[in-house]
């Protein structure tokens, strides 16, 4: 299925129906009075939050969305139906903007949420709310007021816990797909991952964790060049970003240090706290290496990067260290959900 992270869409709520003019006609009652019922309300267009998408490309083939009319009003007061509400599921991580305006009008966070972008018609009243002592038989009712018409802006940015950032081919689809179900696209050319992969990663029966594997930045991708500038907001939900460096310099694209220092300067240049969040370094593809070289060549490198937060090196091929980094990855991701439930204040009973 296609990647598809902003889209542009029509969305119509549904008009009020309108009031109804009648009067009671039984034999033997001369003056019945009136009985004209009121319309029924315009159906709401509602955006609901789905963690089962994770696209928007089905806006593409379908960019307007109307609500339901509500029903005009009867006599004997019978109300209107009202219009049937529009319901849109979009994915989890769907920022909704008024594209005329620039309001931001919501953010779909959680599983379920849901968020009015279209108020429906009011409905229209029938002659039967206009009678008074001194007008037993109006003749008047209301129309029922148009619904909201508003043209939007989706925007989905990802929700991960983790995020995988490194240059093409430093082996971040090998990764995702070996600590996850996820089968990303593996071969030996740059941007072979054309757009961001989610993995679900299990640890036990009671605990897993969500990994986004971003397409590889170069230089300038914060302005646009290559595919990163389109999928750097992605990474700005993540609780955590794993660099991955490729160890080999015969078969990297770039010399290691060279390449840690462009992306770290991308991130900087983005915005959107990128280089202040937590960041681990991952050293991989040191199953090519001689077995008695891998100490001595990630000492060296974390030495020219003067490096000093959390390594792991690792061969995402053959799976070495990949168990110590999810495990570790899980255990400051207990402790950070722990943190941020403890900072949220208690409501009072």
């Amino acid at each position: 299925m296609k990647f598809v992270d902003e889209v542009r869409v029509r969305v119509e709520a549904g008009d009020g129906g309108n009031g109804c003019v009648s009067f009671r006609r039984e034999k033997y009652i001369p003056f019945g009075g009136p009985d004209g019922g009121d319309g029924g309300d315009g159906g709401s267009v509602y955006l609901v939050g789905s963690s089962n998408l994770n696209t928007l490309v089905d806006f593409r083939f379908h960019s307007v969305y109307r609500a339901g009319r509500g029903e005009n009003g009867s006599g004997a007061n019978c109300t209107g139906r009202k219009g049937e509400d529009c319901l849109l599921k979009v994915p989890v991580g769907t920022i909704v903007h008024d594209e005329e305006t620039g309001e931001k009008l919501g953010d779909l966070v959680r599983e379920g949420q849901t968020l009015l972008v279209a108020q429906g018609g009011f409905h229209g009243l029938g002659n039967t709310r206009f009678k008074s002592s001194t007008n037993r038989a109006p003749q008047r009712a209301t129309s029922g007021s148009p619904g909201e018409r508003r043209v939007l802006h989706l925007e989905l940015k990802l929700i991960a816990d983790v995020g995988l950032l490194g240059m093409p081919n430093a082996g971040k689809s090998s990764l995702i797909r070996a600590i996850s179900a996820a089968r990303p696209k593996v071969a030996d050319y740059p941007f072979t991952t054309l757009h961001p992969n989610l993995g679900v990663v299990r640890v036990d029966d009671q605990r897993s964790f969500v990994a986004a594997d971003i397409p590889g930045l170069i230089e300038g991708a914060a302005e646009g060049a290559g595919l990163g500038v389109r999928f750097l907001k992605h990474l700005s939900r993540t609780g955590l970003l794993l660099h991955l460096l490729d160890v080999t310099p015969e078969a990297a694209a770039e010399e290691p240090v060279t390449a840690f220092r462009k992306v770290s300067a991308e991130l900087a240049k983005w915005g959107d706290e990128l280089e202040t969040k937590p960041r681990w370094l991952v050293l991989n593809k040191i199953d090519q290496l001689p077995p008695e070289d891998v100490r001595g060549r990630c000492d060296e490198l974390l030495r020219e990067l003067d490096w000093s937060g959390p390594v792991f090196p690792v061969s995402a091929l053959r799976g070495d260290g990949l168990r110590e980094l999810v495990f570790a990855i899980m255990e400051f991701l207990d402790e950070r959900r722990g943190a941020d439930a403890v900072a949220q204040p208690v409501s009072a009973g």
